[in-house]
């Protein structure tokens, strides 16, 4: 029955039929083959969604959309591009930081790409970057939105395998810092190498102005996260706060989120949840499947048999997951993997939030990589550029974040380090 399963699932997804409705179907069939009752479908779906940090998911994509409506993203741009943007190009390490700052409230990286790259893309090509390198730049320091918390895969991932949401996003941090850092070391040197960027510095504000003006935008990240790990409230009730926080400062504040524009944020957001939460809801019918035929030990003794220490079985992982994450959406992937693959990767002596980071990191990568990464289409729409045209300066910056992966694969201490100072007490 499971063979079956993943085979229909597989055939849809060559169909190109959607990730969601392919899990979907493949469950419908596991679920006539094994001769259950059909009652079973409506509770899976059902119980896959009763899960309380869930509720986080809407509010982080809305608080990521309520930002860009309201002109937070703008205040957090100039405030970017007065600390690194006064450099040869400072303006590509001002896209990078930026969408860490924005990355730490919004969750989402393609909102990240929509909301830093319509300021950002512009503003490189005016400065004299190809156009083809700033929208590959923008897709790819977006992916920082799923890495620095908070982050929706690592909710998903810790819905899936019952881990401490808290524990992922404070794990998060220093890998996130890693990437952001090694993405802007890479810019500043191509500037460098190929003369761009000379003039990046013009209408620059000075430091403290910026700050002045972005205050209250650069408090959104501080309250969330310090919220969080201060213990004033979970990351599902951060979310909440997250949302009336920008509803707060672009409507009274900055005065720039209109009660249309309101309207419109709404909609987006309920269309992006909703996508979401019918993902993990199939995925949820087929993860019970699954189990329920033996697919996690089976997994798991043929892969203890495949590799014998876990050096090699983390560049399998890494490998699998690389390539599953060029064609299966990132939610669906945590969803329907991390439940199958964590009691593997415990087996090896891989803590469970070290292997969640390696995760989602890895799946995150899936985001700027072809057919189907989410943040290239979103940053093209921006750019106005065919897909094609990315793809050759894409490469060094996934080779990048590829080298930054193995060193937070091979070394547990850079994500669980901060991990183990917060939760000691």
């Amino acid at each position: 029955m499971s063979q079956l399963m993943i085979l229909t699932m597989l055939i849809f997804f060559g169909l190109s039929v959607p990730v969601a409705v392919a899990i979907g179907l493949a469950s419908l069939a596991g679920v006539s083959l094994g001769g259950l009752p059909w009652l079973v479908v409506a509770q899976q779906l059902y119980a896959a969604l009763d899960k309380y940090p869930l509720v986080a998911v809407p509010f982080f994509i809305l608080a990521g959309n309520l930002m860009e409506a309201g002109g937070i993203s703008d205040r957090m741009v100039e405030f970017a591009k007065s600390v690194v943007g006064g450099v040869q190009g400072g303006l590509a390490c001002t896209c990078v930081l930026t969408c860490m700052i924005f990355a730490a409230v919004a969750g989402s990286s393609v909102a990240t790409t929509f909301a830093v790259g319509a300021i950002l893309i512009p503003a490189m090509v005016r400065h004299g970057y190809p156009a083809p390198f700033a929208a590959s730049l923008q897709a790819s320091a977006a992916e920082l939105g799923v890495i620095i918390p908070p982050s929706i895969p690592m909710i998903l991932f810790a819905v899936s395998t019952d881990t401490s949401t808290g524990e992922l996003f404070i794990a998060g941090v220093v890998p996130g810092i890693l990437i952001g850092g090694a993405l802007m070391l890479y810019v500043w040197l191509y500037a460098k190498r190929h003369g761009l960027g000379k003039m990046d510095g013009d209408g620059r504000l000075p430091l403290w102005q910026a700050f002045k003006r972005a205050w209250l935008a650069l408090l959104m990240p501080v309250i969330i996260l310090g919220g969080i790990y201060g213990g004033v409230f979970t990351p599902t009730e951060a979310s909440v706060v997250a949302v009336v926080y920008a509803v707060l400062v672009g409507r009274f504040v900055y005065r720039k989120l209109s009660f249309r524009m309101l309207s419109g944020t709404l909609h987006r957001s309920v269309v992006s949840t909703s996508v979401i939460m019918f993902v993990i809801a199939n995925a949820g019918v087929f993860s019970f499947l699954l189990n329920r035929a033996g697919v996690p030990d089976a997994l798991g003794t043929w892969l203890s048999h495949l590799f014998h220490d876990k050096i090699a079985f983390l560049l399998g992982i890494n490998a699998a997951l690389f390539v599953i994450g060029m064609f299966i959406e990132t939610s669906a992937s945590v969803v329907v993997l991390a439940p199958l693959l964590l009691p593997v990767a415990m087996q090896f002596g891989i803590e469970p939030v070290h292997f969640g980071i390696i995760m989602v990191v890895n799946l995150a990568l899936g985001m700027i990589t072809p057919p189907f990464g989410v943040n290239l289409f979103a940053a093209c729409a921006v750019a106005g550029l065919p897909l094609e045209r990315l793809i050759r300066p894409l490469i060094p910056f996934v080779l990048v974040v590829i080298a930054c992966l193995m060193v937070i694969t091979y070394w547990p201490g850079l994500s669980l380090g901060l991990r183990d100072l917060v939760y000691a007490k």
